[in-house]
């Protein structure tokens, strides 16, 4: 990667906007040898698209064999992190049962996994893209392997929640540092499709595996068993990963120059209190009621912290003195800052979906365990065949129509679980097209995303990326939820004629919880149309994305610098 005096990458470097119809064309990495790279071979210089140019297809890095199996592998962090949030909420009553824990603070069971998760994205990112991504992934995923393990057998609710935190610090590190693995593996091409759509395809089907698997368990086995098994899975990812993603060859370059590396500790501290804040605030101001006074001030302070990393950030940046965690400047690029958007948007509608079937199927309509999860079984089988689908579409579709679709997709399940039907019908009208619909759009604008991220930043930002889009994803769904269980709760109290601090609980076939739940799903489907609008209004007109591959150009082939 070869980058101007300023600190941008010089064009033909990463995705270019087309001054022409509003037209993002899309262009491949110049090839950079980097100590987190877990690819050596030699990659040819790129161009831009046009019409005189011919493709060469790019050729895999590895064999076909191998080269899915580091697809699979890296999908599993993906997999195995939705599982372990979504199979963890079908036995959360049990679990409190058990430790004695109130249901005022069960969902910190949940909750302690995402707070660390999400807060420790961006460090441990920057730290994989620097320090080695194949390293920070096989680490983290043996760190998730030993902290789930263990967190059954914990006798109290302090320490199960502590090492509920714990299991979403080794997620932080591996899940984006798999998109990094990808990102560097892969040029642009049929390959890099496959794996993205592979990829994106596991946090949906992680989520429907983890009902599947937590409700046959809780049907017909100790809840403790959901916690064995996403050990086995975890180990299973980190041998996999130890045996088959090869160790890096090179040192980091930058203008054949060693760049020594270092981290921003302070820009670490910044961003990563200041999500913790937010992402704690949001996350007890339904508990704990929005009046509380330490929400509120506890909110300010997280922004003002936020805004103060993006300060430094820019600072470090401008200076040059030191590398920063985040390069502001790629916010720059419109359809950039607009993908991140979307994705929070997006994920959070997706996400509440999600919840609030578990809820209307489970809390509401009686179900118990099992029968939930058959109801959720489709959306299994539709994860799959989208993700094939998907990766073949990325190459011939424009981005925009492709997201506009995922979209619509996602707004449509909520829509479906919204509406006023009765709350009888049959689960085949309104249950089963609304699975099929929802996974289908998820499964369709989650590959463009972290794709088009890919190709956005450099080389050595590919871990980093993956990490911020997952943030995104976490803040966008902290905040939905906090604002849709406010909704539910709200429209609850005013049903049942009290306030809303004595709203209760949620009923069985009870009246004012169907009209919480309706209210709640008008939020999400919401959500979704807001993810639609920016994507037609920032994306409409782009390019392909997937069709980005090597081109033959004039002149000699670059070859990879020396190590």
């Amino acid at each position: 990667m070869f980058k101007t005096e300023d600190g941008l990458p010089e064009k033909g470097d990463a995705i270019q906007p087309h001054d022409g119809p509003d037209e993002a064309v899309m262009t491949s990495h110049e090839p950079k040898s980097d100590q987190s790279s877990v690819s050596s071979v030699p990659v040819q210089h790129t161009g831009v698209v046009d019409n005189e140019s011919e493709e060469l297809p790019p050729a895999l890095p590895f064999s076909k064999g191998r080269c899915i199996a580091i697809v699979l592998t890296v999908a599993g962090a993906s997999f195995i992190n939705t599982l372990s949030g979504q199979a963890v909420i079908i036995v959360l009553p049990t679990i409190g049962r058990e430790l004695s824990i109130p249901e005022t603070r069960l969902q910190w069971i949940v909750s302690a996994y995402n707070l660390s998760f999400g807060c420790f994205l961006l460090l441990w990112g920057r730290i994989a893209d620097i320090y080695g991504k194949r390293k920070i992934f096989i680490l983290g995923s043996a760190w998730v392997v030993v902290t789930t393990a263990i967190n059954p057998f914990l006798p109290n609710e302090i320490a199960f929640d502590l090492f509920r935190g714990l299991q979403g610090l080794g997620a932080a590190a591996n899940v984006p540092t798999a998109i990094g693995i990808l990102g560097t593996t892969f040029p642009p091409g049929k390959a890099k499709n496959y794996a993205f759509s592979c990829y994106a395809a596991g946090a949906p089907l992680g989520a429907i595996f983890g009902t599947l698997m937590s409700g046959f368990i809780a049907q017909y086995a100790s809840w403790k068993w959901v916690f064995g098994v996403i050990a086995i899975m975890a180990a299973a990812i980190t041998v996999a990963g130890i045996a088959i993603i090869p160790p890096p060859k090179h040192t980091l370059h930058e203008d054949g120059v060693t760049v020594k590396a270092s981290v921003d500790w302070i820009g670490a501290f910044l961003v990563t209190v200041g999500l913790f804040a937010l992402l704690f605030a949001l996350t007890e101001g339904n508990v704990v009621g929005w009046r509380t006074p330490w929400v509120s001030v506890l909110i300010v302070i997280s922004l003002a912290l936020v805004v103060t990393f993006v300060s430094w950030q820019r600072h470090v940046e401008k200076t040059g003195k030191r590398p920063p965690l985040m390069k502001v400047s790629m916010f720059r690029s419109t359809k950039f800052s607009a993908a991140m958007v979307i994705m929070a948007l997006s994920f959070s509608s997706f996400s509440g979906f999600l919840v609030y079937a578990t809820y209307f199927i489970q809390d509401y309509q009686g179900h118990s365990p099992m029968e939930t999860t058959l109801q959720f079984l489709p959306t299994g089988v539709v994860g799959l065949i989208t993700a094939v689908v998907v990766s073949q579409l990325l190459a011939r579709v424009p981005t925009y129509m492709l997201l506009a679709f995922g979209n619509l997709g996602v707004s449509l399940a909520s829509l479906l679980f919204a509406i006023p039907v009765p709350s009888n019908t049959t689960y085949w009208a309104i249950g089963f097209p609304a699975m099929v619909i929802s996974v289908f759009g998820a499964d369709t604008a989650w590959p463009c995303l972290i794709l088009f991220t890919s190709h956005s930043l450099p080389q050595e930002d590919q871990a980093l990326g993956g990490a911020l889009v997952n943030a995104m994803g976490q803040v966008g769904r902290a905040i939905g939820l906090a604002v849709a269980t406010a909704i539910q709760t709200g429209v609850m109290a005013r049903e049942r004629g009290v306030r809303v601090e004595e709203s209760g609980p949620v009923l069985l076939w009870d009246h004012p919880t169907l009209m919480g739940i309706r209210a709640a799903n008008w939020w999400h489907c919401a959500l979704g149309v807001a993810a639609l609008g920016v994507v037609l209004i920032a994306f409409r007109g782009s390019g392909i994305i997937g069709k980005a591959g090597v081109k033959r150009v004039q002149g000699p082939v670059k070859a990879p610098e020396p190590a």
